[in-house]
């Protein structure tokens, strides 16, 4: 429903600009349009044509209401135009009527040929997507009786063929109850719109971090929209058919931004959350642009290495066989409680977090990078770094017997080296399927789930851990 205060704010918004927009884009690639138009309608039946909607739009989905003097207008029919005026269409719709040829002979003359145009040139798309024009079919009868194969030159028409439009347009029939201004409100949904969410997160030598969040935002739905207010909608909408989402043309932020404010107020809708630019902006056709996000400071962080070499490995087959051994270089990650006590404590949106870290230089440098769905607010994030350069495991089957048609025994050896200058703790993962038992074992471990067990083990500077277990499965 339309308050007095927001009609007030719609008109005064139209003094200012023709149309005053609002855009809600979901991260699925579509974007809802809601404008807001001041029209001079008369009394009566009549056509309204509605011009400067997106390319891309579906209409199936326009609502059209006034909300300046409600219930006064009554649309009877509604049809989609998109037939644009090019040099194909033109051509196309010109087969049978008449058109000038102007060439270049030989000898540097021009000529002005006349006559019908029997077939236009059409384009072909070939097996790599590219489109080429070819002239094969374009044939001309001119006034004398001559027929022109694939002709070259400038063509002229008298007039544009009917039913091509130089932009896609809205045609209403309508019957108004009334005559004089009337503000509508116009509501579509447009493909070709889509958002992502890119994150810097940097650390220094304390083990804290700065994160900034952006909303790369691009725009390929055939439309500007100018002096918008945005909304951004974040959560898997459920639709009835899938629409295929154009390719996000993310910006690549090569070094963390300057610190900018955050611009976006974000509330819960549904079971999904919103967030609202303050401020009105632009979106042009076939433009990727950058919006600050959000930020916090002073993240604690922690770093973990994880060797997960069945894991590395592939998959695990008990037998006599080689089972994932070798030399394996533990995974980096890094673990930080997205949480109030830990200077974040808000929704962050699905996207990719680069990470950077400052060298004795002062400069930033890059870590790595890694991608995190929606993550509520006081839940963990872990992100995939890398892999340690100067740490690195062996892992041995050290004995196998087999016990039973169904059951063996397996002795095996944890080799971990670190070639640093500080002490490093590791995190050993060890993954067993069937119904299994540790009979021995050098260090402690906990038991992660029905497949896991995890040694937590501390090796010295430039020293060796070794980890030894035995373990019974049966099936």
């Amino acid at each position: 429903m339309i308050t007095g205060v927001l009609l007030g704010a719609i008109l005064a918004a139209q003094k200012a600009s023709p149309n005053f927009n609002e855009i809600t884009v979901y991260n699925q690639g579509f974007g809802l349009v809601k404008e807001y138009r001041m029209l001079t309608l008369k009394q009566g039946r009549q056509t309204l044509a509605i011009e400067n909607v997106a390319a891309q739009i579906q209409p199936n989905t326009v609502g059209f209401k006034s909300v300046s003097e409600e219930g006064s207008i009554n649309v009877l029919e509604q049809n989609y135009q998109y037939d644009l005026i090019s040099t194909q269409a033109i051509l196309d719709k010109a087969v049978g009527s008449k058109i000038r040829l102007i060439r270049t002979l030989p000898n540097s003359t021009k000529e002005v040929v006349t006559g019908v145009l029997m077939s236009s040139p059409t384009a072909v798309v070939n097996s790599n997507g590219s489109t080429e024009q070819t002239y094969n079919g374009m044939v001309l009868k001119t006034d004398d009786g001559r027929i022109i194969l694939d002709p070259t030159g400038e063509v002229e028409v008298d007039s544009i063929p009917e039913g091509l439009i130089s932009r896609p347009t809205l045609l209403w029939d309508l019957d108004s109850s009334k005559a004089g201004d009337n503000t509508v409100e116009l509501s579509y949904l447009t493909n070709g719109m889509s958002w992502s969410a890119d994150y810097v997160l940097t650390i220094d030598e304390a083990a804290k971090a700065d994160l900034l969040g952006w909303v790369t935002m691009n725009n390929q739905s055939g439309a500007t929209f100018k002096n918008v207010r945005l909304k951004l909608l974040t959560g898997d909408v459920n639709q009835v058919r899938n629409r295929r989402s154009d390719e996000q043309l993310g910006l690549n932020l090569a070094v963390p931004a300057a610190k900018a404010a955050p611009q976006f107020q974000e509330q819960g809708l549904f079971e999904y959350h919103l967030y609202t630019l303050q401020r009105p902006t632009t979106l042009n056709n076939k433009e990727t642009k950058q919006i600050s996000l959000l930020e916090g400071h002073g993240i604690d962080v922690k770093k973990k290495l994880i060797i997960d070499s069945t894991q590395d490995f592939g998959s695990y087959y008990p037998s006599e066989g080689v089972v994932a051994v070798g030399d394996f270089h533990p995974q980096v990650r890094l673990e930080f409680q997205n949480s109030k006590e830990n200077n974040l404590g808000m929704p962050l949106p699905e996207g990719t977090v680069k990470i950077y870290e400052r060298d004795s230089g002062g400069s930033v440098q890059m870590l790595g990078e890694d991608h995190i769905g929606h993550t509520p607010k006081d839940e963990k994030l872990s992100l995939v770094v890398g892999r340690s350069f100067d740490v690195v495991s062996t892992r041995k089957r050290l004995e196998f017997h087999r016990l039973g048609p169904s059951a063996f025994e397996e002795t095996f050896e944890i080799s971990v080296r670190n070639h640093k200058d500080v002490n490093q703790e590791v995190n050993l993962l060890e993954r067993h399927y069937g119904d299994w038992e540790i009979s021995g074992n050098s260090d402690p471990f906990t038991k992660e789930d029905a497949n896991t067990m995890q040694f937590v083990v501390n090796v010295p500077a430039n020293g060796t851990k070794v980890v030894r277990y035995t373990v019974t499965t049966r099936w």
